[in-house]
Parts: C-alpha cells; sequence; structure tokens
C-alpha cells in the first residue's frame, strides 16, 4: 500500500492541534481558511489580505504550516491577498489520500490556484518550500508571474554530510535541550518563542511522506523561466550560496541573486524585514493583468 502521511497516534495528533491552536492565537492579522480538494488530498490554506495585486503564495519550511509566516504576514499582505498552504504529506491541517512527491507538486499546486479561482501568482518557498517552489516552478510556467526561492536545501548544492548526521542524531534523540541547540546551530541568531517551540516539537509526531529534495540538473534549472529571486545567507550550513550563485547565474534565464551577510538558514526569521522587503519589490516588479480569472 502506498504510503501517506499520517499522525503517528491521536495523542501527537492531539498535541499537534494544540501547539496549533496556540500560534494561531498569535495572528497578527486577521486570516480566513477553507480547504481546497486536490488529486493528492484536501489541502487547508489560509488566506489574508486583499487588493488587486498578483496573489502571493507562500509555501512553508520543513515542520511548518500556515501559520510559520506570523511574523511576516502583516507585510506581506498589506496591499494583496496572500494565501498560505499547507503542503500536503507533511505536519499540518492538510489530509493527504494520494501519495505524492515532486513530479506531483505542480499538478497539486495547479489544483490549488483552481480551487482559489486564480490564474496566475507570485509563488515564494523558503527552505524546504523552497525545493517545492522550484519543482512547481519546471512544470507550472504559465501560471507563475514570478518565483522566489529562499535557502533551498538539497537543490541547488549538496548538504554537506556533517550537518545531515547533526540532524539524523537529533532526530532519533529530539530532547528539548538537543532541539534548542540544533536550532541555535543551524539558525544563528534565531530564537523561538515558546509557542513555536512547542509546533516544532509538536510536529515531530507526524509522519511525512512527501520525500527528498533532489539535485536539479542543469537543464532542469533552464526550465525556470519566469522572473526568479533567490536568496542565500552567507553564513549558511544548508546552501553553499557560492556554487549556487554561480549555477543559478550559468542556468536560469531570468534569476536574480542575493546574499545577505551575516545571515544564516534561519533568513527569513534572523532578518524578516530585509528579507520581506526585497521579496515585495522584486514582486511588484512583475505584475501582470490577468490576476484573476475574469478579470
Amino acid at each position: 500500500m502506498a504510503k501517506l502521511g499520517k499522525f503517528k497516534n491521536d495523542a501527537a495528533r492531539e498535541e499537534y492541534l494544540q501547539a496549533y491552536r496556540a500560534l494561531e492565537r498569535g495572528l497578527p492579522v486577521e486570516t480566513t481558511t477553507s480547504d481546497i480538494e486536490t488529486s493528492f488530498g484536501r489541502t487547508r490554506v489560509r488566506a489574508a489580505g486583499r487588493g488587486t495585486g498578483t496573489p502571493i503564495v507562500l509555501l512553508h519550511s520543513l515542520g511548518g504550516n500556515s501559520l510559520s509566516w506570523n511574523h511576516v504576514i502583516a507585510d506581506i499582505a498589506r496591499d494583496r491577498a496572500v494565501y498560505l498552504p499547507e503542503m500536503i504529506g507533511v505536519p499540518g491541517l492538510s489530509v493527504q489520500t494520494a501519495p505524492i512527491d515532486e513530479k506531483g507538486f505542480g499538478t497539486w499546486f495547479g489544483d490549488l490556484l483552481d480551487g482559489l479561482g486564480v490564474d496566475r501568482a507570485h509563488l515564494v518557498g523558503y527552505s524546504q518550500g523552497g525545493w517545492q517552489a522550484m519543482a512547481i516552478g519546471t512544470e507550472q510556467q504559465r501560471r507563475l508571474a514570478s518565483l522566489t526561492v529562499i535557502e533551498p536545501g538539497g537543490t541547488l548544492t549538496k548538504i554537506k554530510w556533517s550537518v545531515l548526521w547533526t540532524m539524523i542524531k537529533v532526530g532519533s534523540r529530539p530532547t528539548d535541550k538537543n532541539l534548542r541547540r540544533m536550532n541555535a546551530w543551524l539558525n544563528p541568531g534565531v530564537t523561538l518563542t515558546d509557542a513555536e517551540f512547542a509546533g516544532v516539537k509538536a510536529a515531530l509526531g507526524y509522519v511525512p511522506a512527501i520525500g527528498f529534495p533532489k539535485m536539479f540538473t542543469d537543464e532542469r534549472l533552464a526550465m525556470l523561466t519566469m522572473p526568479s529571486l533567490w536568496l542565500f545567507g552567507s553564513e549558511s550550513l544548508v546552501v553553499d550560496n557560492a556554487l549556487a550563485g554561480r549555477r543559478l547565474r550559468a542556468n536560469v534565464p531570468a534569476a536574480e541573486v542575493e546574499v545577505f551577510p551575516g545571515a544564516g538558514h534561519g533568513i527569513f526569521h534572523q532578518i524578516p524585514a530585509e528579507v520581506t522587503a526585497r521579496v515585495l519589490d522584486f514582486t511588484r516588479r512583475y505584475e501582470p493583468n490577468d490576476v484573476r480569472r475574469g478579470g
């Protein structure tokens, strides 16, 4: 039987829901939620903001969900609709009913936009969400006004074995001390709130079924023909930003690459104002007329 993502047991699901509700109480703006049926299951989508600008879709990082953007959503949703889906097959309130891997991300995204009634969108992916955004970009060029990828692990350069080994060790013994120590090492300058830390711990009660990032060949990178922005931290342990930049400039037709000095992999949390401003400046330069069907 094909593997589907699920919580380990009812207790794990209840712990996750409690952590989720605590993060929900910290939302700085009004949001609404809906469940969109896709080829791979029901996707929970949180929506914020309104306006005539092209919608932005945000894909969260590993272990995250639609509430992972609480610290930046007020700025991003200031003058347009923003959609925050919870990816199928990973922790969240989406429900997976069919297997998915990166070959299916494009289909999932198309189903998602169809369900939302959106023709084109700006797509932003962070960390694991960056991998998913890249895969979507190779399949859904027509539906992307722009693509922004932030610190994607394992897609442009190999992750060092020492980093993977540390993650494996912590995963095998996820004590509070080990989890906090790994966060400080992997995401320097980022301190999790109690609610955020509880969410990280609760996410470990879910068994994911989404596969792992794969290296993109030069030929596959060349398929990313839409305007694209690539953001990295100079001190990242996940991406070799110098090599990544060379690969992008050589293979991606319309790539803008920026490396933020002193920032690590947790760039969107370490320097949120700078990263958000860069993303919004980029997306505003690519505003198609056909924002929604019938528009």
